[in-house]
């Protein structure tokens, strides 16, 4: 494969058709993302929503906002989703409140990273175009001229409301400060700013159950390592359906599951019918909402490991519904035999339903006697040469056996097809067919002219962590062999990416006491390199600093020596191996060999990562010299790197520069792995200064990398000649306040930083970021002395 070409470049960009420059800086990373995640069509589609979001005359940022956030958006709800998302921004775009369309697009990303399937998207979408309609204001009630005052506010928490609630949540939350607030404006703010008390009040009144986005890495493990099925879990909300609410289901797309399962009190789930009660009342057993979770997949990939289709057209509805029970009380039959500690949670789960509760001279009685069987059948299993031992339910450890008494039920068929059904699965595993004729018997039994009333008893027969049983059923019908597959996404044969695809950081907000999500964008790249001979003619400069900080270096060689006993060969005897191997040799034993021992010296355990300030900035002369700071830096650099590489600890360089939140450029120099080769020397003979200083982005994307490294010390230092700044931000304390804020997040995360500033106004700011862990080197003609002793300084 070839590198994007630039005529295949330069195709896309006439498609966005903008002359915008801001998006000139960004368009091949974009682009180099997008197509490893897009189809073609999604490319297409990309690039014309790109197009129009740069017409709609609020300038650059919505555009810059949705190339960067969209691939990564795709990747979790999928590309179908773009029109409902630019429907939305067309319609932000057409009322008064169009100033929403930035903080829609920007959150959007986080949003589907907690909402990761097109279902849970739109219904977001559902909640905001509610909060727009209903919050929009209007002179006597005829046009929506003035913009929700909510509806910023909401966008700018949706991220970290959707981190605290699920979607059935967020919408109970939004509709109730629409109810209370919709006619008082500075409260609406208050409220969807998360300012007001009754605001927290009511999120934290929505927060109960466990959120899928929370568990999806264990339910992935758990699905893998248990089941060894590697399927894609997508979730969908419970929110949105009031009628018919949805379950759990799969197909070719995935493993369909709620977003939100709460902890549910049940009894106790072996107990004799007396000892249960009426409806099995709860005796303080507890399933959570993780069990609950394990019990669907469970359930699922049982299915897809044991069901096997049937032809369903020549069946009846009510014959359908009896092999799906049965079908389903064989699956979780075998699942149990495979992990017992599964009882506990299935007939947690499973409702308990009263035998008479049910009049058959009015109502429908079928989905009743299914749901006690079914339930029979569970307290049952396990008899006829299938026991599962004992099962510790919770409440009490009690053996397993077919006794009827178990389940407490007195009629006489349901009693019949238990005994029929564990005979059967006595046998082995039975088989789907098996179960369809044993279940077709069943209904053929005990079908009354009942059952085909309108009325039909629902209450203890719903069993909510089993699926609907799609997959159990093939429809003869036209059509149905032209089943159309999901186009698989993938690149393009003739082009190979480059680059890395931007990695986007949130950012302290100071004013707020919050993080805006995904708020910067960095594009990284290996550094271009340059002539690595100008490094060691630096170096060569410098010899006679070089000759003083040896004597320094062999001083902080690892000197401390660690013992290595029991050696056949070594520099030494090991006394007391050797005098129990004496001993031994007198007493007639075979004697031990290793009698000898060698050393060998500790090693420093330190990893450093090195962040310089690449800005416009370093391009100024210094004072009385005709350097620039920028060369002065190279020195130190160069110095410096040679001391650590004599020292043998890992070192990492790079630089950066910002040009707006949207293009962070972090250049890789050296890696930790990297010797101190002509490579890296002409990468750093290469470096260049430009643009600004968005520090608090750098250092984050630095100790991205610094955390995974194995040390027992972790040390980034910094190196600038300004404050943290950007041509976008306004507020000087802004990026001050964001940096701060990094620095903590690194001293969270075992990362010490220290700060070397070339600045002689230093004293103002760098403290506030770094408190007592900087330098300030006002005469920067001797920073390629101090740079290397001050590392010294920092090691010892």
């Amino acid at each position: 494969m070839t590198a994007i070409t630039s005529e295949q470049l330069l195709a896309y960009r006439a498609k966005l058709d903008t002359r915008f420059a801001q998006v000139d800086a960004v368009f091949e990373a974009c682009m180099a993302e997008a197509i490893t995640t897009l189809s073609t069509q999604g490319i297409e589609a990309y690039l014309d929503a790109g197009r129009a979001l740069g017409k709609l005359g609020r300038g650059v940022e919505p555009m810059l906002i949705f190339l960067e956030e969209w691939p990564a958006t795709a990747t979790a709800v999928g590309e179908d989703s773009l029109p409902a998302v630019m429907q939305l921004v067309s319609k932000l775009q057409r009322s008064p409140n169009n100033a929403a369309i930035f903080p829609f697009l920007q959150s959007l990303a986080a949003v589907a990273r907690r909402l990761p399937s097109a279902d849970q998207l739109n219904d977001y979408l559902a909640i905001l175009n509610d909060l727009m309609e209903r919050t929009t204001g209007s002179i006597h009630g005829h046009h929506t001229t003035f913009p929700s005052p909510g509806l910023p506010d909401f966008l700018a928490q949706t991220p970290f409301l959707l981190g605290q609630i699920a979607l059935v949540g967020l919408k109970n939350w939004v509709d109730y400060g629409i109810r209370n607030y919709r006619h008082h404006p500075e409260r609406q703010k208050d409220f969807f700013s998360l300012q007001s008390a009754d605001s927290r009040a009511v999120m934290q009144r929505e927060r109960h159950g466990t959120l899928f986005v929370d568990v999806e890495r264990k339910l992935d493990l758990y699905l893998r390592g248990l089941w060894n099925d590697s399927e894609q879990l997508v979730p969908y909300s419970t929110a949105f359906d009031e009628l018919r609410k949805p379950i759990p289901y799969y197909d070719k797309l995935g493993i369909r599951v709620p977003d939100v399962y709460e902890d549910i009190s049940v009894g106790c789930a072996v107990r004799t019918h007396e000892e249960n009660g009426a409806h099995g009342a709860p005796y303080g057993e507890r399933i959570s909402g993780l069990d609950r979770y394990r019990a669907t997949l469970a359930h699922i990939v049982g299915h897809r490991r044991w069901s096997l289709p049937q032809i369903a057209d020549n069946w009846s509805p009510f014959q359908r519904m009896a092999v799906e029970f049965f079908e389903d009380c064989r699956i979780e039959t075998l699942l149990m035999r495979e992990y017992p500690g599964l009882a506990r949670i299935f007939l947690g789960l499973h409702p308990k339903p009263i035998e008479d509760a049910c009049d058959p001279a009015n109502t429908s009685c079928l989905r009743h006697r299914l749901a006690m069987l079914s339930r029979a059948l569970l307290e049952t299993a396990g008899a006829h040469g299938a026991p599962y031992g004992e099962l510790n339910v919770g409440c009490a450890v009690r053996t397993v056996s077919l006794d009827h008494t178990r389940h407490g039920y007195t009629d006489p068929d349901l009693r019949e097809f238990v005994e029929r059904f564990h005979e059967l699965m006595a046998t082995g595993n039975a088989s789907t067919r098996d179960i369809a004729g044993l279940a077709l018997s069943y209904v053929a039994k005990t079908r009354r002219q009942s059952d085909q009333l309108a009325k039909v008893h629902f209450d203890n027969t719903v069993i909510d962590y089993r699926d609907d049983n799609r997959q159990l059923w093939q429809f003869i019908e036209p059509g149905d062999e032209e089943e159309a597959f999901d186009e698989k996404r993938k690149i393009e044969p003739d082009i190979e990416i480059t680059g890395l695809p931007p990695r986007h950081y949130p950012e302290w907000d100071y004013n707020s006491q919050s993080y805006r999500p995904d708020w910067v964008s960095v594009y990284e790249a290996l550094h271009p390199s340059g002539n690595a001979f100008d490094i060691d003619q630096l170096l060569q400069k410098n010899a006679g600093t070089a000759k003083q900080l040896k004597r320094i270096l062999d001083l902080l060689k690892p000197q401390d020596k660690v013992r290595i006993r029991y050696q056949e060969e070594g520099s030494e005897l090991d006394l007391d191996v050797a005098i129990r191997a004496l001993i031994d040799f007198k007493g007639g034993a075979q004697p031990d060999p290793r009698i000898n021992m060698s050393h060998r010296t500790a090693g420093r355990d330190i990893a450093v990562s090195l962040v310089l300030d690449l800005s416009e900035s370093l391009n100024e002369k210094v004072a009385g010299s005709e350097q620039t700071i920028l060369q002065l830096s190279q020195e130190a650099v160069s110095l410096l790197a040679w001391a650590i590489d004599t020292l043998g600890d890992p070192l990492a360089i790079a630089g950066f520069s910002s040009n707006t939140r949207h293009d962070v450029r972090y250049q890789h120099i050296k890696g930790f792995t990297e010797d101190w080769n002509d490579e890296v020397k002409g990468r750093l003979a290469a470096m260049q200064a430009g643009y600004s200083t968005r520090m608090g982005a750098a250092m984050r994307h630095a100790g991205h990398y610094l955390s995974k490294r194995k040390a027992d010390k972790k040390l980034m230092l910094i190196l600038t000649d300004g404050q943290p700044a950007d041509i976008d931000v306004t507020d000087d304390r802004a990026l001050i306040e964001d940096a701060r804020q990094a620095v903590n997040e690194l001293e969270r995360d075992g990362i010490f930083t220290y700060c070397i500033s070339l600045d002689p106004k230093a004293d103002e700011y760098v403290s506030d970021i770094f408190g007592r862990q900087y330098t300030v080197i006002d005469r920067i003609e001797t920073l390629p002395e101090q740079l290397p002793k001050l590392f010294m300084t920092l090691t010892r």
